[in-house]
């Protein structure tokens, strides 16, 4: 009791002893130091003694007019004493005030009229109500013959052995009883007893008719019977309220860590709707896994859980929206306020409430918390705190307790937390039990006044073994008892009430002493060892099963409507965060600013004129800019599933479509690559001079950097650290570089991974391979000049590689084998077979140019045994024509482009070489080329490779009717029977017959 407190009551005391002129009884004055001693002991007993007598020291008054004066002058003096108090105490305690003046009074059972009317002045300044004033006086002065409160609950001794606890409120044999007093508007409860034995409060012996203050976690004990439980107490109080019936049942629970360690073992845990269960133990003990386990997030090696006979493993379904789950770290989106917060959680729970309704359950949620001030503040995080740790912890209750589930778990609600705070949370959850729910906590060594908060406890020890489950006070008892202390049967401090928690783990990891006195790692008792203790100490408690289902409280909204709700809760996370979007909306247009004014590159030294046709450097910012999409892409969606897996979890008792929420991310991602790369390509292509590009340069960096959203947000699902996942980042981007197309050409690569014809098969699933190559290719073939000439090219191209390299190859090949074909050098003779499959191979592809010449009839001839004068003379004769029909295709394209330019440079000259500078480029143009190849054509296999003018190159069709690989740079792609442009994949009908 405090000090304010006994202060007051000696003031108080002295005052309703003096009553009438009388002198102070000794009765009184015993009462009052029996009372100081219970409080403070001997040690200060005695200077709050001396503040009660100086208090009654007055002069006695004879006649009955100066008693008259005398009282009133009491009654003043009393009304000037109380309204003094009135302002240092809080209700709680002027409600502890007025029940020690009433049992003053009733000492001698002497109940003084004027004495009443001093107490009933007290109360009333003290503002306490009529109706439980007079509750208080029928607790403290009444026989309990008559009793019309339902404030008052007395338990007759022979029913303390039924568990539901019997309620009567008729005269009692014996006159034995225990009587309860609730005084409801500050939440306490008093206690009494008559004519009963060995009565003790959490250890503590009872006086007989005195009245007590029954704690949270109190156990009242009798010589015989069951214990009486606070909880016990409050659920007959609230017997009027209709609970819903809850049976949970662990049975023989074991659990095996993947690395074969033990985390549980046969453990049984059977609980109720009412209750407020804690689990408490060392570190490593197994009480988050356990919970895990009771709360159905892992299944247990053995064993099951069953809420109402329902077993939660096997019939999920059944059990939908039951549990809560509140983890130790916040489940918060920190950039909505707290009513946004409770508000999109709402509406994920009940898709048949309207926009009101969830408005005024959110609001009187909110109300019922003590946040509703405080609902428009963001929540902030660990390092921005707009609102309190202990108003973060209530909402995170609040995020569960709005949807009402049955069964809440939560995991270290007090940790980070001022004792004050964790009181606040405390006590939310206790009221929440009172309520009806089943409540589990993990708490780890909590205060003496949390600690008396619980029901139940639950402690385990290392390996997971459990130890002890009870109420929380005997376990203090239970635990001295075996550690065989001296006054083992009291629970808690006779003087301050307190319980020393710390001493239960005390006892449990005693360490052995060695004959020095130094403590050794050794335990004096093993968790085994304390596990057998229980097993033969305690009979643990068996429920009832209930057989009916526990109801449903939820209403999910449909696979669309959530979708909705997710992108609208996403949308405001990001918006309400400025810095977020001040960052992602300037961070594109800025290296798009950076990259594109570095790289705007003059060729002339002497002029300050830019010419989009002379920059050398267009290549790399066109690979730049899809790194960069890359980057962005991945940085921005790296984390985002990450972040909220807290909340998943939490989402997953209530069975939340994963795949609405995933879509609802992808969109939000989506519309912001689409700004970032809108910004990125019109900055950058504005500095540089690209010009008729735009839309083509955006749908291909908004395709590379939504693929990097999807990819970044599938790193972000599959880690558990932040660390690692930007560690990903590089892994991702560096192979995206290298098989890119741009920083090392892929015939050049090692051999194991590169390839002569094709693209290598490991760069075909490098995103950046494909978009670099369509940009490139788009740039060079449909810019507003080259698409002018692209198929003249293409034709001369053709013909310029044919008659130039391929040809005169297959001429120089027959002429070698021709002149070798009797020659009886092995390594000759192996050239010469070599070389002639290479012939057969090369006249069979060219079929198709020249239908009329019947290559048919001598290409299988081309061999050693058959390849006479004449069949030399008709392959020599086929390649004369294939020279003179490319011939004639070269002058013809050569003739209409040189028409075209000359043209146009005598129509307009200035506006040709305008068109020309601003659209062509010509190290794009090197490039797709390959101008700077060294080996015009190579030797692969049975096959000549061209290595030059890839741009003009339409991959074979002859690979397979689904085979779409091709070489780098080639302006179609061919798949399924037909060629479909590299760019943008439209079906064509152009074919190389060439």
């Amino acid at each position: 009791m405090s000090e304010k407190i006994l202060k007051a009551l000696m003031q108080l005391f002295a005052i309703v002893v003096k009553q009438n002129g009388n002198d102070v009884k000794e009765e009184e004055r015993a009462y009052v130091r029996s009372f100081l001693r219970d409080r403070v002991g001997e040690e200060g007993l005695e200077s709050y003694m001396s503040l009660f007598e100086k208090r009654i020291k007055t002069k006695k008054k004879k006649d009955s007019v100066n008693v008259t004066q005398t009282a009133v002058g009491d009654s003043v003096k009393t009304l000037g004493r109380a309204k003094k108090i009135n302002k240092t105490l809080s209700q709680k305690q002027k409600t502890v005030v007025l029940v020690r003046l009433y049992e003053l009074i009733n000492i001698n059972k002497n109940s003084e009229t004027q004495k009443k009317v001093i107490i009933s002045t007290v109360a009333e300044v003290f503002n306490i109500s009529k109706n439980e004033i007079k509750d208080v006086e029928i607790f403290v002065l009444s026989d309990f013959k008559d009793i019309k409160t339902d404030n008052i609950i007395v338990f007759n001794e022979s029913h303390f052995s039924d568990i539901n606890l019997k309620i009567n409120t008729k005269s009692f044999e014996n006159n034995e009883f225990i009587a309860v007093l609730k005084v409801e508007s500050t939440d306490l409860y008093f206690i009494k007893y008559q004519k009963l034995h060995s009565v003790s409060l959490n250890g503590l012996l009872l006086a007989e008719n005195r009245v007590y203050l029954f704690a949270s976690g109190s156990t009242v004990k009798l010589s015989k019977g069951r214990p009486l439980y606070y909880s016990d107490v409050v659920a007959r109080f609230m017997r009027d309220n209709s609970q819903i019936e809850i049976s949970f049942q662990a049975k023989n629970i074991s659990y095996q860590f993947p690395n074969g360690n033990i985390g549980l073992r046969d453990i049984t845990v059977e609980e109720k709707q009412g209750r407020l269960v804690g689990i408490m133990g060392a570190s490593g003990a197994g009480k988050t896994t356990l919970m895990n386990v009771l709360a159905g997030l892992t299944p247990p090696k053995q064993g099951q859980v069953l809420i109402n006979g329902i077993d939660l493993f096997d019939s999920k379904d059944q059990l939908e929206g039951v549990i809560g789950y509140i983890p130790q770290d916040d489940l918060l989106i920190e950039e909505l306020t707290v009513y946004q917060n409770l508000y999109f959680n709402a509406k994920l729970c009940f898709k048949d409430y309207s926009k009101k309704e969830i408005d005024k359950l959110v609001s009187k949620t909110l109300k019922s918390l003590g946040l509703y001030d405080r609902k428009d503040i963001k929540v902030g995080n660990a390092l921005n705190k707009l609102i309190s740790g202990g108003q973060r912890k209530r909402l995170n209750i609040a995020l569960e307790l709005i949807r009402e589930p049955s069964i809440l778990f939560v995991d270290e609600p007090t940790s980070g937390l001022s004792s004050r705070d964790s009181e606040n949370v405390m006590d939310l959850l206790r009221e929440l039990s009172l309520k009806g729910k089943l409540i589990f906590v993990v708490i780890h060594q909590p205060s003496s006044d949390i600690y008396k908060m619980f029901d139940r406890m639950i402690i385990l020890d290392t390996g997971g073994y459990l130890i002890y489950s009870g109420n929380p006070v005997e376990a203090v008892m239970y635990f001295k008892r075996l550690d065989e202390q001296v006054n083992s049967d009291i629970g808690e401090c006779r003087l301050c009430g307190n319980i020393d928690t710390e001493l239960i783990f005390n006892i449990i990891e005693a360490k052995v002493v060695d004959e020095y006195g130094r403590y050794l790692d050794k335990r004096k008792v093993s968790p085994a060892i304390w596990s057998s203790f229980y097993q033969k100490e305690i009979k643990p408690e068996s429920i009832k099963t209930i057989k009916n289902p526990p109801p449903k409280t939820l209403s999910i909204p449909t696979w669309l409507s959530q979708i909705i709700v997710y992108t609208k809760r996403d949308f405001l996370s990001k918006v309400s965060n400025l810095q977020y979007i001040v960052m992602n909306l300037l961070e594109a247009p800025l290296l798009a600013l950076i990259l594109s004014y570095i790289i705007r590159y003059i060729a002339d030294p002497q002029s300050n004129i830019y010419i989009y046709r002379e920059n050398e450097n267009l290549p790399p910012y066109i690979f730049m800019t899809i790194v960069v999409a890359l980057f962005l892409g991945l940085t921005v969606s790296a984390e985002e599933i990450f972040r909220d897996r807290k909340i998943l979890q939490r989402e997953k008792f209530i069975n939340l479509s994963r795949s609405s929420y995933l879509l609802s991310k992808i969109g939000i991602l989506f519309v912001l690559s689409a700004i970032q790369m809108i910004l990125f390509v019109l900055i950058g292509n504005y500095v540089l001079g690209i010009k008729g590009m735009t839309f083509e340069y955006w749908i291909v960096l908004f395709s590379v950097m939504s693929f990097a959203n999807v990819l970044g947000l599938n790193i972000s699902a599959a880690f558990n650290s932040v660390v690692t996942i930007y560690i990903m980042i590089p892994l991702i981007l560096i192979p995206q570089m290298i098989l890119g197309g741009a920083m090392f050409s892929f015939d050049k690569l090692n051999r194991n991974i590169g390839s002569v014809d094709k693209v290598p098969l490991l760069a075909e699933f490098m995103v950046s391979k494909w978009s670099y190559e369509a940009l490139m290719v788009n740039q060079f073939m449909n810019n507003s000049y080259q698409n002018k000439f692209y198929d003249i090219d293409k034709k001369e191209s053709i013909a310029n590689y044919k008659q130039i390299y391929y040809l005169p190859e297959l001429k120089e090949k027959l002429k070698f084998c021709y002149k070798n074909i009797k020659s009886k050098n092995p390594k000759i003779i192996e050239k010469v077979n070599n070389d002639l499959n290479l012939l057969r191979t090369e006249f069979k592809k060219q079929h198709n140019v020249l239908p009329q010449f019947p290559i048919k009839k001598f290409v299988n001839k081309i061999q050693n045994d058959s390849l006479t004068l004449f069949i030399s003379f008709l392959a020599n004769s086929y390649i004369a024509t294939l020279d003179d029909y490319y011939g004639k295709m070269f002058l013809k394209a050569n003739t209409q482009k040189e028409r075209i330019i000359d043209w146009a440079t005598e129509t307009n000259p200035k506006l040709y070489k305008k068109i020309k500078d601003n659209y062509k480029n010509d190290a794009i143009s090197d490039l797709v080329k390959n101008v700077y190849e060294k080996r015009q054509i190579i030797r692969y296999k049975d096959e000549l490779i061209q290595q030059i003018d890839p741009i003009f190159l339409d991959p074979r069709s002859d690979r397979g009717y689904l085979n779409f690989r091709s070489h780098f740079y080639a302006p179609h792609k061919f798949f399924a029977g037909n060629y479909y442009n590299t760019f943008c994949s439209h079906n064509c009908s152009q074919k190389n017959n060439y």
